[in-house]
């Protein structure tokens, strides 16, 4: 039977560091309850109420937190570590454990199953009761006598604050950079905002313990600001769920187009195009006929990975439907076709050597061979509609196609100059009034 485990199904090594990092957690809360004595009466009833306003806060809020589940993009920032890190700067550690225990388990059971695997979830929990040990520990260091928190103050809150995400973002990072073959930082340790949300929900945390010290029913005006900090958030989450191609996780047309106008209106050299690139995977069809419509879901978002990783933060990259792919390129440098080319040349070797793995009920399968085939369109230093931009892209993206696919082509705008000399030998496309590199 534990040999069935989902857990087995992990790389070794995960595995092995997920059941060290349980282990280590089960072992400090074990070390401290041996050495610490029985809680009184009020760190009992402080313990209690923080546990009864955390699962009150899911309960109450657990409509918003489904629908952030099901529509967030990245890594999940769980606002009930407010009450988490209260009880870590206030509560013994053993009395902070059992609520941090308490508070996640019951998240997990009301929101995250079945979608979350109960031994992530474990591994959640050990993450978190690590952060609230070692958060306890910088108090017990720097606070002394019958009101440790006070004694720590202003600075010794902050630097709990930070030993507490630091420990918790750092083991759940580094489950993440262990599991995914191609990870990159951003959904490694999350987006900035993420951070900063995790940041502003553990100060709420700061505020209601010391509520609880000075009055354990202050501790109640905590949560009507945190259910309006949950809404919020999923306002957010509905946005970038409506931009977002939820396949590849990249711009969809729409909101592709509507930043793409922004950027090409503003004006400014420093932020305007010097080109858009139109991608198309050869023989697309061909990987949905032979491995399946899923299959074809994990090659469209290996390729969008590698899309991303070839540009830079700034450059926008969407997907246009289907398998096509479309990048606008931000910067100075109008006109700079060699450099447009040598991106889109980065592109398409990038794809030709993509290996794309993925478990199937007959084994492992791996589909490799893929190709693409670019079309380039140069903004001229006078600058180009979107539009035109597009249309110039697309037109060399068909040349590109004619000449034997797996191939890059470059078109300029009618009257922005010659077009460069061509790299690639082709057929000629039909005359669209379109100037395209090597017709």
């Amino acid at each position: 039977m534990i040999r069935r485990w989902p857990l087995w199904e992990m790389p070794h090594r995960l595995a092995i560091s997920v059941l060290v990092v349980e282990a280590t957690a089960l072992g400090l809360v074990a070390a401290a309850v041996a050495r610490m004595p029985v809680p009184d009466g009020i760190q009992l009833m402080q313990s209690a109420l923080l546990a009864a306003l955390g699962v009150l806060h899911t309960e109450t809020a657990i409509g918003v937190e489904r629908i952030r589940r099901r529509v967030m993009v990245g890594n999940h920032v769980n606002l009930s570590s407010v009450w988490t890190f209260a009880g870590a700067i206030v509560l013994p550690p053993v009395c902070a454990t059992a609520v941090a225990v308490v508070v996640h388990l019951h998240v997990w059971l009301r929101t995250g199953r079945p979608r979350v695997p109960l031994y992530r979830s474990v591994y959640s929990a050990a993450t978190i009761v690590l952060a609230c040990l070692g958060a306890a520990a910088v108090i017990d260091f720097l606070g002394s006598g019958p009101a440790p928190l006070s004694a720590a103050g202003v600075p010794g809150i902050t630097l709990a604050l930070l030993v507490y995400t630091t420990i918790n973002t750092g083991l759940v990072a580094g489950a993440i950079a262990m599991s995914a073959p191609q990870p990159d930082m951003a959904r490694v340790l999350g987006r900035w905002d993420d951070n900063l949300l995790e940041i502003a929900t553990l100060s709420l945390g700061a505020l209601a313990a010391v509520a609880l010290v000075v009055n354990p029913w202050l501790v109640l005006l905590v949560v009507p600001p945190l259910l309006v900090l949950h809404r919020a958030v999923l306002v957010r989450h509905l946005e970038e769920a409506a931009s977002i191609d939820g396949k590849t996780g990249l711009l969809n047309a729409v909101a592709w187009h509507a930043q793409a106008e922004q950027l090409v209106l503003r004006g400014n050299p420093a932020d305007g195009p010097r080109g858009v690139l139109v991608l198309d995977l050869d023989h697309f069809k061909a990987v949905n006929d032979t491995y399946g419509h899923l299959a074809g879901d994990q090659v469209l978002a290996a390729v969008a990975g590698g899309l991303r990783a070839e540009v830079r933060d700034r450059d926008l990259v969407g997907r246009f439907g289907g398998e096509e792919f479309v990048v606008l390129l931000a910067g100075p440098a109008a006109g700079a076709a060699a450099e447009l080319e040598a991106v889109a040349e980065r592109i398409r070797r990038r794809v030709a050597d993509l290996r794309v793995e993925m478990p199937t009920p007959d084994g492992p399968l791996t589909v490799s061979g893929l190709t693409v085939s670019i079309g380039v369109a140069v903004a001229p230093a006078e600058g180009a509609d979107l539009r035109t931009l597009l249309q110039v892209a697309d037109t060399a993206l068909y040349a590109a196609k004619r000449a034997g696919r797996n191939t890059v082509r470059t078109g300029t705008p009618p009257g922005a100059g010659s077009p460069v000399a061509a790299r690639h030998g082709g057929e000629p496309a039909p005359d669209t009034g379109w100037v395209v590199d090597g017709e």
